[in-house]
Parts: C-alpha cells; sequence; structure tokens
C-alpha cells in the first residue's frame, strides 16, 4: 500500500492505494515544517483514523509539501513519518515538485502554484530548476490566498473598501481592528489566517472591486516570476496549480492577455495526479 499526501499550510491532502486501487481519499490539517515539528505532525497522524487503521500497511509514503525545500526542513517531516509510519519508506519534497508532475510529467515546462501562497520555476522534464523565488508569505507570495487575504484586511482596517463589500464583509465576520491585528501577529500560523479570506472573493467573485484586486495580484504574479523565467525559455507553456489559479482562472488568463505567455495545464488539486503517477510505479 502506499500513500500520497499533497501539502500547503492549510491543509493535507491524502490519498492511501494499494495496487491501484484507492483505499481512502481524505484531508487533515496542512503539514509545513516551517511552523510544526515533529511532536505536532504526529500528533496530527494520529488523529485520524484511516491512518491508524492502515498505518502498518503503508511501505512507501510520498509527501510533497510547502516549506519542504531545505534537508532540515525535509527531515522534519521525514522523522515524524518515519516514527508514525514504522515500516514505510518516506519521500519528502517540496510542493513545487508537485506541481510540476501534476501538470507536465515527464514534459518540461514552466511550474507556478498559486494556492495559499504563491511559487514559480522551471521544469525541465525530470527536475524542477532552483530559483530565487519562493519568499513567504512576509515577502513575496504575489497572488496568492494570504496576499488577497492582506489586500481585503488591510483595505478594510483603513476604510478604503467600498461600503457593500464592507458590509458583506463586517456581516459574514465578527472581527475589528484590534481582533484582526492579535491574529495577525499574535497567534499562530498567520498565512492560514490570512489565505482564509480567499473564500470571501470566491463568493463575492463578481464584484468589479474584488475582481480589480484578483486581476492586480495575478499582474504582479506573472510579471514578478513568470514573465522572467519565459524570457529564459521562450515558447514554453505555463501552468499552474492551487486554489487561488483554479478558482479565478478567467481573471487569470485576462491578466494574461497582454503578455506572451501561454497558459497550459491549471491544475486545482494535484493530489490526484500524483496518485496516478506513483500507481503506475508501485
Amino acid at each position: 500500500m502506499i500513500a500520497v499526501v499533497y501539502s500547503g499550510s492549510n491543509y493535507a491532502d491524502w490519498r492511501l492505494a494499494d495496487r491501484g486501487r484507492t483505499i481512502a481519499s481524505f484531508k487533515t490539517g496542512g503539514i509545513n515544517p516551517y511552523f510544526n515539528d515533529e511532536k505536532q505532525i504526529i500528533a496530527l497522524l494520529n488523529k485520524n483514523i484511516n491512518l491508524i487503521h492502515h498505518a502498518e500497511e503503508i511501505k512507501r509514503i510520498y509527501f510533497y509539501g510547502a516549506g519542504s525545500f531545505s534537508s532540515d526542513l525535509k527531515n522534519i517531516v521525514h522523522n515524524a513519518f518515519s516514527e508514525f509510519f514504522k515500516f514505510g519508506k518516506v519521500t519528502v519534497e517540496h510542493d513545487i515538485d508537485a506541481a510540476a508532475i501534476a501538470c507536465c510529467k515527464n514534459r518540461p515546462g514552466i511550474i507556478c502554484i498559486c494556492g495559499s501562497g504563491s511559487n514559480a520555476a522551471w521544469y525541465d522534464g525530470r527536475r524542477v530548476k532552483p530559483n530565487n523565488y519562493g519568499l513567504g508569505f512576509i515577502l513575496a507570495d504575489e497572488g496568492s490566498g494570504n496576499w488577497l487575504g492582506r489586500q481585503l484586511l488591510k483595505a478594510f482596517m483603513n476604510e478604503t473598501l467600498p461600503p457593500n463589500i464592507r458590509k458583506k464583509f463586517e456581516h459574514r465576520y465578527d472581527l475589528d481592528r484590534r481582533s484582526l491585528l492579535e491574529k495577525i501577529y499574535r497567534q499562530k500560523q498567520p498565512a492560514v489566517f490570512l489565505s482564509s479570506f480567499a473564500e470571501f472573493y470566491l463568493d463575492n467573485k463578481d464584484d468589479n472591486y474584488l475582481k480589480s484586486v484578483i486581476i492586480a495580484g495575478f499582474t504582479k504574479l506573472i510579471h514578478t516570476y513568470l514573465l522572467p523565467l519565459h524570457k529564459q525559455h521562450p515558447g514554453a507553456t505555463v501552468n499552474f496549480t492551487g486554489s487561488v489559479a483554479a478558482n479565478f482562472q478567467d481573471y487569470l488568463v485576462e491578466a494574461a492577455s497582454g503578455t506572451n505567455i501561454t497558459i497550459g495545464n491549471i491544475v486545482k488539486e494535484p493530489i490526484n495526479n500524483l496518485l496516478t503517477y506513483y500507481s503506475s510505479k508501485n
């Protein structure tokens, strides 16, 4: 039996499969070694009945997650999983590698994640090539869910939201300036809190003000990451994974329309593509 996991900071998607047959599909809380230590990860695994029931049967675990890009961070996840899955061989890689497999398999292309966070890279068909992107939710993540959350909360606290959107925001969320600043600056995992407001954008997708914010975020994403990569690899398609790219793909196409970028695959949740990929190898 194999386990395939794709995790952002908000939640992790799991698939358990045996000889090509899916045994279980479920979500857990996100597993990000920037925010979770080994004990916290093991505690999370011990809360899921599917994992408890199948832990000893699982022989290969393929984990792809946000934050798992250095050996030290990968080891946090690897050590926790190795302790829980006592008979399993654990592979831990970064989420951009999963995006490459899910979108391109063995074909080269430009890969972009735009979900709770954002990142981009060139994939040569075998490996994702290192670059200076992926600076996290404070310094970067342009166009992502947490970037959208930041714009919404800043406008709310600065009292620059259009009246109709402010009214909807206040009706939906019991939040004021003090409680917002507390959650952002004093509580754990502020990126998860910020990216949760992407749902507000989705539920009010046709509002012109929110549409303009979304397109502005995609424009920043394109100019910061994708155009420089496209200049290095002219003619390559740009492929996307992530909930923000998928949920607002019409706005993504609009933001890219003034460039020479050709959009390829847009995969909301890479987990099923990853499962197909690894089921064929086991």
